[in-house]
């Protein structure tokens, strides 16, 4: 039931009294705006918490179940990260004040660039990327502005099969033409393939580096000599360095410009398209392409730096997500190097471990260790009658989240995939729970398909018709006369 359902004439949950809410809207609200604005629910302040209390117990988040969305880290934010945020002295300041009034803030976003320069090896950041795919638009960018005043020749990027599903996006939004690399039958990429494809019309290739089926690639000392040695440039893209951090550096493994995904691996909010954090990082002989402000240290003040010859210019207002930020700079400075490397190598073995015990029941793609995140098939339970999508949506009746199923990016040949991430912050029990409900899916698919093919039965809004939901899209409210 709607709240406009729950309306009753004359109910009111705050009200100045008559007169001062006709005050008060006519100074705040400008007229056009009034004569637009629909009736309001009237209902008693009881009702409107009851209300939304009881429409947030539908939601499902980290904090209330298990999330293991592949490709996505949904790891669990420490509650401590959100109330720095929140910290008055952080929260109500603006980015217009004079810099001198703004030191505490200037001087956290100088240290966490300089903790993010020493977890990827890079020499400079820029903290103003808003999300993922902000980010790698700033370095193809960066990249496309370099090639242009050394080698106008080269316009053309390189992407594996097995990138993040954003990077051809970002490469064409940044004026070049993207050429797919394929993968060999180990997962990564193939080394003839990008052999014949490397030459003098190549600016750079874009690497997801454990790729998008969470497998290191094997190659990748191999493919940066390759690239340099034919005039090319390395991107790396860090939506997966949740399995590397604190383990590899992606500048030590000869990448040129990196992008970092604060919402994923430094732990600040994810999903619902934000807010987010994507810090671009570039070796030395890139830094004057960085976007200005760039923030710096200059004796003993902090400050912000327009002097950058080549800069691409400014990608966000100010000098970035500092909300965002400030949680990704509470969770480094918690952690520590130790705590860093303890968070990836506990996502490599959690992955490997639910791998393990799955794959009796759903065969890896790949049958090779992973890192952060394993791609499991459920090809061979159509006999029964049943497909991947059935066995996710019984998975929502023993209260877990669905993993990511049919991404595009899976092998050709691993029909009816699953990617299952289960984070470093799962519990071994939690865990064993969650592959307990699959391996009793499993042997419901052959000993009582139905269930499976009319499931969820136990969740607020069952099986829906997706296409028809995504054809005929419902936006406003209509009360019952249709208006």
């Amino acid at each position: 039931m709607t709240l406009f359902e729950k309306s009753v004439a004359g109910r009111s949950a705050f009200s100045f009294g008559f007169e001062e809410d006709r005050a008060v809207a006519e100074r705040y609200v400008p007229e056009f705006a009034r004569a637009a604005v629909k009736p309001l629910p009237q209902v008693a302040e009881l009702d409107l918490v009851r209300h939304f209390t009881n429409l947030a117990t539908m939601n499902y988040g980290v904090d209330t179940g298990f999330y293991p969305l592949g490709s996505c880290t949904m790891k669990y934010n420490p509650k401590i990260n959100e109330r720095m945020a929140a910290d008055p002295r952080l929260a109500v300041r603006h980015p217009l004040d004079d810099l001198t009034d703004n030191q505490g803030i200037l001087q956290m976003e100088f240290e966490l660039k300089e903790s993010l320069q020493e977890i990827t090896g890079m020499d400079d950041f820029t903290l103003q990327p808003a999300c993922g795919a902000h980010g790698e638009l700033t370095g193809m960018l960066i990249i496309h502005a370099y090639m242009r005043d050394h080698d106008a020749r080269r316009t053309k990027v390189l992407i594996p099969d097995s990138a993040h599903g954003t990077n051809p996006a970002s490469a064409t939004m940044a004026g070049f033409q993207v050429v797919t690399v394929p993968s060999n039958e180990r997962g990564g990429v193939d080394m003839d393939a990008l052999d014949k494809l490397m030459d003098d019309t190549v600016a750079a290739i874009m690497l997801t580096n454990p790729n998008t089926v969470g497998l290191f690639e094997e190659n990748i000392t191999q493919i940066a000599e390759l690239v340099h040695a034919r005039g090319g440039l390395l991107y790396y893209d860090g939506a997966n360095l949740n399995a590397l951090m604190g383990l590899i550096r992606p500048g030590d493994l000869g990448f040129d410009v990196v992008h970092l995904n604060l919402h994923k691996t430094f732990s600040t909010p994810h999903g619902g398209g934000g807010p987010g954090a994507a810090p671009v990082g570039v070796k030395k002989f890139l830094a004057d392409y960085l976007p200005i402000p760039v923030v710096v240290c200059r004796d003993s003040q902090y400050t912000l730096d327009e002097n950058r010859p080549h800069t691409i210019g400014r990608m966000s207002g100010f000098y970035g997500n500092t909300a965002v930020l400030a949680r990704a700079y509470v969770y480094i400075k918690m952690m520590g190097r130790d705590g860093l490397l303890a968070t990836s190598r506990a996502a490599v073995i959690n992955a490997n471990y639910v791998k393990a015990l799955l794959s009796p029941y759903f065969p890896p793609a790949y049958d090779r260790p992973v890192m952060h995140e394993t791609v499991l098939s459920a090809k061979g339970y159509d006999k029964y009658g049943v497909t991947l999508l059935d066995i996710a949506k019984r998975l929502m009746d023993y209260g877990y989240h669905p993993p990511t199923i049919y991404f595009p990016h899976f092998p050709p040949y691993a029909e009816e995939v699953m990617m299952v991430e289960p984070t470093e912050s799962e519990s071994k029990e939690t865990m064993d729970s969650f592959c307990d409900a699959l391996i009793k899916i499993s042997q419901e698919a052959k000993e009582n398909p139905d269930l499976l093919l009319s499931a969820p039965h136990d969740t607020v809004v069952t099986r829906v018709n997706e296409t028809y939901a995504a054809r005929h899209l419902v936006t406003s409210h209509r009360d019952k006369k249709g208006t």
